[in-house]
């Protein structure tokens, strides 16, 4: 199985949410934590964006429902 990790911007373009939303989100337990890849660079995991992307998507149908 290939774990891919995605960078920063792919992540802002694949939530659509700006740097700034992703960091406070994430200090408030929101949002997946990144993994380090490097001493100055992190890295997130696909799959956990795609679980946090639909979370949001579960929680908006169960409020519709």
């Amino acid at each position: 199985m290939t774990t891919n990790i995605l960078r920063r911007k792919d992540v802002e373009a694949r939530v659509g949410l700006s740097r700034s939303t992703i960091y406070e989100l994430m200090a408030a337990n929101r949002f997946p934590k990144p993994v380090p890849l490097s001493r100055q660079r992190v890295g997130w995991l696909e799959s956990e964006i795609a679980d946090w992307q639909k979370a949001r998507i579960d929680a908006r149908d169960k409020v519709a429902a």
